[in-house]
């Protein structure tokens, strides 16, 4: 009688737990602090120690600090001996160069969708950007997560892996300034103005044409970029500062 195989054991990495409740209590602090980064309740400059922190947060110092340390590997946050923490400055030029390998990235991936046979169904993207402007979206908020959606989207369809993961990097490395950018109400027509462009060259095959609009589109949000200044970014503080 044959002995039952060994179990094989998993090497693969395991998913994001889906509930909350699952969550470490430092993954917990890890978001909620880079989600105030993001939505400018913390500004870069903002200093504040371990302890005030994890009286906002209602929790003890040693998940903060696990989090603030996460934070500081990733360039959000920055430590300094015997003087707490502080939110890091923008880095101007790294995220004018995320900006540049994004425009090869997405145009990369344009040239991919013209050419696949067949299209891979963008219909999610229709149903969104090709609407009557009287059922556009007007949230800033909410058109700034469709914005980053949109873009994703196109780079994933083209069905290239290891392109869609960086790609994904860099997005999450300009979240940021393009929230900061859609604090201004006029984009929100603009951009949708320019993703039904770009979406239907794409649809028609029209490459060309599709990349010189997209890059155009991503240069305007890289020169708001440029824009930014300590008022600009205390106009974006929410009324609330709760974390």
């Amino acid at each position: 009688m044959k002995a039952p195989a060994a179990k094989k054991t998993s090497t693969a990495p395991k998913a994001p737990p889906a509930n909350p409740r699952d969550l470490t209590r430092s993954e917990i602090a890890y978001r909620r602090l880079k989600a105030a980064i993001f939505d400018f309740v913390l500004l870069p400059g903002d200093g504040f120690t371990e302890s005030d922190m994890a009286e906002r947060l209602g929790m003890s110092r040693t998940p903060v600090r696990e989090a603030l340390f996460r934070l500081e590997l990733e360039g959000y946050v920055k430590v300094a001996f015997r003087s707490g923490w502080s939110v890091a400055p923008f880095d101007f030029r790294k995220l004018e160069e995320l900006y540049d390998l994004r425009v090869m990235l997405e145009c990369a991936a344009v040239d991919r969708l013209c050419t696949q046979d067949p299209m891979p169904d963008l219909g999610l993207l229709k149903a969104i950007w090709l609407v009557p402007e009287k059922e556009r979206k007007t949230d800033t908020t909410e058109v700034a997560s469709l914005d980053e959606a949109f873009h994703t989207t196109l780079v994933s369809a083209a069905g290239n892996l290891q392109m869609a993961r960086v790609h994904a990097e860099v997005t999450d490395g300009i979240r940021i300034v393009r929230r900061l950018d859609f604090t201004q109400p006029p984009r929100v027509a603009a951009t949708y103005d320019e993703h039904a462009k770009i979406l239907r060259a794409i649809l028609a095959r029209r490459a060309d044409p599709a990349k010189l609009m997209l890059r155009t589109h991503i240069e305007a949000s890289k020169a708001e970029v440029r824009k930014i200044t300590i008022h600009k970014l205390h106009s974006a503080r929410p009324a609330t500062t709760d974390l």
